[in-house]
């Protein structure tokens, strides 16, 4: 397309006739009216195929239907993956959050479309897991793939890419404040004023656009029983308390099991081990079946007794802590049933499943706060648990809060929101630095953050710092050949490289030879071998910039070489360049 002529007048033309900041807010809306467009379809057709499969359920026996339709859902979903989209779309935030981080905010084109396939297959037929962070992926996907289109630098694709982000989760829950702090707190974007405002037209667009679709009813009806009160602060703090820590538990069990997956390198072996976990789980447990939203308007509604319909706990009595066990039994095997959906090769996020295990921990602890003689509402502490959980899963206090509050009209709650969603968010930081979405980058240092530092060395990539222009040694060279090849460099640094094989093995320094290099009778005495020493440090050139600037720090070097798997020489990396390269990283995304 690059070569085709209309192509090449059209973006002239707009470059000539559009202003930058105009064409920005124009893409923002488009982006806004993409993403709506998106989340319909998606939510649609998983409700589709929801509704075809089990409209005929008995609401009082044992469904058997429950031990096949997951795991066909997964077999479809990953045969498609595997087959057709030939790449991994797979967490979806983390995927955006490595193409900020380490792709200048491409994503592929594939993205548009591909994760909502796969979801609506995977989580219709029964898979324990959420549409957002696949909506979310095809927001950003189009924002990056319109910015692409038009020629766009890296720092407006980076803006597109949240406007994308911020107008898929407005569109998926008619939630456009939950949109724009969504793309600040989780995707970690460090943005102005200015750049604010196209991520708000997207995600109010894409809020609009969803009313016209789907009515103005809210995802979950919610009626205030009880308004927030102070005396209950205390009850509320706890609350927080046992979200952040119920999210430590979701955070580290899915990277358990996870990893577990990841061990199992057949993938009919994964599809066999998850289809047959997801579908177990799910027979045992039926509110484990898809998003599980259904289940969250019961508990806001106190409908515990339909909840507990389809299960074996049905006939097993009247005690109240029956409910208790049955919840708790359900929010440890969450984790089990997400992953065994993601490991097997299911394609969904974990969005969801953060806002059903938080309702369940908030009614759980309210039921046992009322067993014990208290009088608290439990569906103000299931709403207050589903920002709780939001906030510690995600690290993102903010959205919990005010998502939750959109979700269901509940803004008379926004003190009790706030306590519990800050409470757990500080609990989950003294255990875990990082979200379940980031910590996979993190620990690749691959991720970029708010700490402006860290943020633009990640950036920095250790190719565009490399010096290749040194004039390398071989061990063998007298002093005589060292003599004529300095006389013809500009620098004082040689590396020292074996002669066939290129296997860094030392570096010789001015300062070394200096008093030497002008004694003749000496020129054949020595060689490079005798004169050359060992560097303070080797880098490797696959390191993280933050990794090699802690190297420079440790070593109190200027000047370091690099290498690859191979030990062979690569070059060498000065902090002066890294310096000059930083500057201009931090001055191109700084400005406004």
């Amino acid at each position: 397309m690059e070569n085709n002529e209309w192509y090449l007048k059209m973006i002239a033309w707009r470059d000539q006739h559009i202003k930058q900041q105009q064409f920005i807010l124009i893409l923002s809306l488009l982006i806004g009216v993409f993403a709506s467009i998106a989340a319909f379809l998606l939510k649609s057709t998983i409700h589709f195929i929801q509704q075809l499969l089990t409209e005929n359920f008995s609401r009082v026996n044992v469904n058997y239907w429950y031990l096949v339709f997951p795991a066909i859902g997964i077999l479809i979903a990953s045969l498609f993956v595997r087959y057709i989209v030939k790449d991994d779309i797979s967490h979806g935030v983390t995927r955006i959050l490595y193409a900020i981080s380490q792709r200048k905010s491409i994503l592929k084109l594939h993205n548009i479309w591909t994760s909502l396939v796969g979801s609506s297959i995977t989580i219709g037929f029964g898979g324990s897991v959420g549409a957002e962070a696949p909506i979310v992926l095809t927001g950003s996907a189009i924002g990056s793939n319109l910015g692409n289109f038009f020629k766009l630098d890296q720092k407006t694709l980076l803006l597109l890419v949240g406007c994308g982000a911020a107008g898929a989760i407005g569109g998926i829950f008619k939630a456009p404040i939950a949109g724009l702090v969504f793309t600040l707190e989780v995707l970690m974007l460090d943005m102005t004023l200015t750049s604010i405002v196209p991520i708000l037209i997207a995600s109010v667009t894409a809020t609009a656009m969803s009313y016209v679709f789907s009515g103005e009813s809210f995802l979950f009806k919610f009626t205030l029983q009880e308004s927030f009160s102070v005396e209950r602060i205390p009850l509320l703090i706890l609350l927080g308390i046992v979200c952040g820590l119920v999210s430590l538990y979701f955070i580290r069990g899915m990277n358990w099991i996870e990893k577990l997956f990841r061990k199992v390198k057949n993938p009919f072996v994964k599809l066999a081990i998850g289809g047959v976990t997801l579908s177990i789980l799910i027979f045992f447990f039926p509110p484990l079946y898809g998003e599980g939203y259904e289940t969250i308007s019961e508990l806001l509604n106190g409908d515990t007794v339909t909840v507990l319909e389809r299960s074996f706990f049905l006939n097993m009595g009247d005690s109240p802590w029956i409910i208790v066990i049955y919840l708790t039994l359900i929010v440890g095997f969450k984790i089990f049933a997400s992953a065994a959906t993601n490991g097997a090769g299911g394609v969904g996020g974990i969005f969801a499943p953060s806002l059903f295990v938080g309702c369940l921990t908030g009614f759980i602890v309210a039921r046992i706060i009322n067993i014990f003689g208290m009088s608290v509402p439990e569906e103000n502490f299931a709403l207050a648990g589903m920002s709780g959980l939001m906030s510690g899963v995600m690290h993102a206090p903010l959205t919990g809060i005010f998502l939750i509050a959109e979700l269901t009209g509940g803004y008379n709650l926004f003190m009790t929101l706030i306590i519990v969603s800050t409470v757990s968010y500080i609990t989950i930081k003294l255990f875990e630095p990082h979200s379940l979405y980031a910590m996979r980058l993190a620990q690749k240092g691959e991720l970029i953050t708010h700490h402006k530092d860290k943020a633009v060395l990640t950036l920095l990539k250790m190719e565009n710092v490399i010096e290749t222009d040194l004039s390398i040694l071989t061990p063998d060279m007298t002093l005589g050949e060292l003599v004529k090849i300095i006389s013809r460099s500009k620098r004082n640094i040689f590396p020292v490289v074996h002669h066939e094989s290129n296997v860094f093995m030392g570096v010789l320094l001015l300062d070394e030879v200096r008093n030497i290099m002008f004694r003749p009778e000496l020129y054949n005495r020595f060689t490079v071998r005798k004169l050359m020493i060992s560097p303070p440090a080797v880098l490797n050139e696959e390191l993280s910039m933050e990794k090699v600037m802690e190297i420079f720090e440790d070593t109190g070097a200027w000047n370091l070489p690099v290498v690859d798997n191979q030990k062979r020489y690569v070059g060498y990396v000065s902090k002066s360049k890294i310096f000059s390269s930083y500057r201009h990283v931090l001055v191109h995304f700084s400005d406004e």
